[in-house]
This record gives structure tokens, C-alpha cells and sequence, in this order.
């Protein structure tokens, strides 16, 4: 048996390791490039008798997704604790997460049934971290990467994703020219690190996306005056700390749809006083609970910390809002 693995009861559930936002690296041998999918993180804890499927908040999110269940009998006698990205493709076979907006919220097994059908999902798995009783996270990311491709995992709705490794210039200008997101980076020699933001996994984004806290908003003009005109941001300079500090709103990028049911959440929400901390939005904002985390693309950020030309990409419930912080840009080796 390798001495790196470590044999045990195996966990119902290990924190996703996650990626610094960074430039590409320098010199890129040693480093192994994948897509970045527009999806939701999910850990997938299987035995040959059950999936348990959590999101990186640790809310099981299994009954969201039937279609998934039969990603334990793929694995066969095997027992596993699989990490990837749950994706929704659009009808040009580009991730859309606007389109898994769709199936994330929904609650109700008929409903879902009836969602799954119509907007099936795919679990695109890249990380193998338990198999058969035994931990694998102190292996190097390409044996692990090596055992998970073994498994044979590619169904109609999960597949093993692919990588390529070195010329990162290459692989990034391929995503940028189809439309994706941009793409991960991983040190072929890395250790998996449940719960940190290691230097080990870089992501490597073709536009500016940001999560942001919803702290308010305020009501529409013209044709949106009954309803949302534009949402209050907010971010915490270190993740736990109490103080969300204002970094502008974003007003487009709303269906009408999406704005019936924003409405609907942040009336729940309402409070008398503002959640942020310093800078505050222009008068007439209507102030709610900082719980609801939202993903925007932006165009850059102002010397003060604003958010330029912000888009509404919709909501993300795999993340608490005491985590979201201002992403900053490393360098490899930083």
C-alpha cells in the first residue's frame, strides 16, 4: 500500500479545496490546465447502496438533482468521495449558470422531476479524494487524477473532465474564443487541501466575476417601478468578520422572472437599519438582512472599491455570506 494513503472511516463529507484567483503561470510544465465550468461545486459521497451529493456549504442538495443517482451504481462495488462541478449546458453546448438557476431553488420532488427533465444537468467530476476506505488527498494531484480516471466514470449525465498540461497561453486563448469562464490550474505535485485557497490550484477567469452580498436595493422607474431596479453589494474584508463594506449595486442583467422572485426573498428580509459598514448607498435604498449571495461580471473595480458595470449573474445558495470577500488577483509563486 502507498504510505501517503491513509486508511479510515470514510467521512460523510471533506470541505472543498479551492483555487486563487491568479495570472497564468510563467512556466507551466509542472502544471495542469482544466476548463472552468459555470456551475456549483458539489461533493459527491458514494457508496454502492447511496449518493449523498453537498454543496461546499455543506447542505445536502441530492434531492435537486435526481438524475445524479446513478452515479453510485457507475462506481459499482466501489466506495468513493468524488469533487467536482454540477453544470447545465445551454443549446449551444456552452455551461450556462443562469440556466441552473433553474433547478438550484427548486424544491418539490414533482417539480424538480419535472425541471430535471426539461433542463437536465451533468456532474463533471476532477478530483477523487476517498476510494474503498482510504484517503487519497496526500497523493499528488495527478496520481489522484490518475485513479479517478481509471473509475471510468462517463454516463449521460457525469463525465470525467479532461486536462491538458503546459502551454496555458494556449488553452486560455481556446476558452476565451469559445465563451467559457476561463480555466483552472493545477500543480501536477499538489496535495488536496480541504477547505483552503491554495497556492497549489490557481483559476484563471476571461472576464471579472465577483460574489457579492445582497444588503438592499431599491425600486425600479418606468417599466420596473413595482418591482427591483437595482441591487446594494457588499463584500467583508477577511472572511467571518463582521463588517460588509459597500461596493456598489447592479441594476441589469434580471429577467423578469428572476426579479419576481428576488422581490419575493428580500421582503423577508427587510430591516430598519443598513448591514454595511462605512459607505453607504444613495438615499432611498430599502436595507435587508446580509444573508442572500449573488454572483456578478464586472468591468473593474474604482480606486474606492466600487464595482464597474455590473452584470447580475443570480444567486448562489453553495455559499454562506459571512465567506464572501473581495477576490484579489496573486501572481503564481506570490
Amino acid at each position: 500500500m502507498s504510505p501517503h494513503k491513509a486508511c479510515a472511516e470514510m467521512p460523510e463529507f471533506i470541505q472543498p479545496m479551492l483555487a486563487r484567483l491568479a495570472t497564468l503561470p510563467a512556466e507551466d510544465s509542472n502544471w495542469a490546465f482544466e476548463v472552468k465550468w459555470d456551475g456549483v461545486r458539489a461533493i459527491a459521497h458514494c457508496t454502492p447502496e447511496h449518493l449523498h451529493l453537498w454543496s461546499r456549504n455543506r447542505n445536502e442538495v441530492t434531492a435537486a438533482y435526481p438524475e445524479l443517482l446513478g452515479l453510485s451504481r457507475a462506481l459499482g462495488s466501489h466506495s468513493a468521495i468524488l469533487d467536482g462541478e454540477i453544470v447545465a449546458f445551454g443549446s449551444d453546448g456552452r455551461p450556462s449558470f443562469e440556466l441552473l438557476q433553474t433547478r438550484m431553488h427548486l424544491r418539490g420532488e414533482t417539480a424538480v422531476k419535472r425541471r430535471a427533465g426539461a433542463t437536465p444537468v451533468t456532474y463533471i467530476l476532477f478530483d477523487l479524494l476517498w476510494l474503498d476506505g482510504c484517503s487519497l488527498m496526500d497523493l499528488p494531484f495527478s496520481e489522484r487524477r490518475a485513479r479517478l480516471e481509471r473509475l471510468g466514470l462517463d454516463g449521460e449525465h457525469w463525465r470525467t473532465s479532461t486536462f491538458h498540461i503546459g502551454e496555458g497561453d494556449i488553452f486560455l486563448a481556446a476558452t476565451r474564443e469559445q465563451g467559457l469562464e476561463g480555466v483552472v490550474v493545477k500543480r501536477l505535485d499538489s496535495r488536496y487541501a480541504p477547505g483552503r485557497r491554495d497556492a497549489g490550484w490557481l483559476k484563471v477567469k476571461n472576464a471579472n466575476r465577483q460574489e457579492a452580498v445582497i444588503g438592499g436595493y431599491t425600486t425600479g422607474k418606468g417599466g420596473r417601478a413595482a418591482t427591483i431596479g437595482a441591487l446594494h453589494l457588499g463584500v467583508h474584508e477577511h472572511s467571518g468578520d463582521g463588517d460588509l463594506r459597500y461596493v456598489g449595486k447592479v441594476g441589469t442583467g434580471f429577467d423578469d422572472a428572476e426579479l419576481e422572485r428576488l422581490a419575493g426573498l428580500l421582503a423577508e428580509l427587510e430591516q430598519e437599519h443598513s448591514p454595511f459598514t462605512g459607505t453607504q448607498p444613495a438615499p432611498g435604498a430599502h436595507f435587508v438582512a446580509p444573508k442572500l449571495v449573488c454572483e456578478v461580471e464586472f468591468g473593474s473595480w474604482t480606486m474606492d472599491g466600487i464595482l464597474r458595470h455590473s452584470v447580475y449573474k443570480g444567486l448562489r445558495d453553495d455559499k454562506a455570506a459571512a465567506e464572501v470577500v473581495r477576490e484579489r488577483l496573486s501572481t503564481p509563486g506570490s
